[in-house]
């Protein structure tokens, strides 16, 4: 099929957990993403196997979201991510770092966090990205730009 289950696996599951903020339902949302995955005849490896897996994990995550609609998404688990990668400080500056960081992403709007979270914490490459939003190359990094001089200018403050 031309994509390692097995490194997929977890960043499939961080992303659905993103998506529902639930660890069981992300568990069987990634199990089912795989079994559908695994099981398609229509898809017949048409050269890009990442994207289609994104697409069937998100469009699971949608339905999942409409059966049950949550009162409450926390972009915590994102923020834990990203900011373990980032800060390695005495444990006072880590607090004051994380809350920094934290304001900084309540800044962003969804899609962004959720593009961060793909692109630097599963390492989704920029090609199957410009697929899943549906932009080109030249959009998804004025994308990215923009993300990145919003969090310089809050966490600069």
């Amino acid at each position: 099929m031309g994509i390692n289950i097995e490194k997929q696996y977890d960043k499939i599951y961080r992303y659905c957990y993103f998506k529902l903020n639930n660890a069981h339902l992300a568990e069987d949302i990634t199990q089912e993403t795989f079994l559908r995955f695994l099981e398609s005849d229509s898809y017949k490896d048409a050269g890009r196997p990442l994207a289609y897996l994104y697409k069937i994990a998100s469009n699971l995550c949608i339905d999942e979201y409409r059966k049950k609609k949550p009162s409450y998404i926390a972009d915590d688990e994102l923020f834990t991510e990203i900011s373990d990668k980032l800060v390695v400080n005495p444990f006072e500056q880590e607090i004051v770092d994380r809350i920094t960081i934290k304001e900084a992403m309540d800044e962003l709007t969804k899609e962004q966090k959720e593009m961060l979270l793909l692109r630097y914490v599963n390492d989704v490459p920029v090609s199957v990205l410009c697929g899943m939003y549906g932009k080109s190359r030249f959009a998804l990094y004025r994308e990215f730009a923009k993300i990145t001089k919003c969090l310089e200018r809050r966490i600069s403050k």
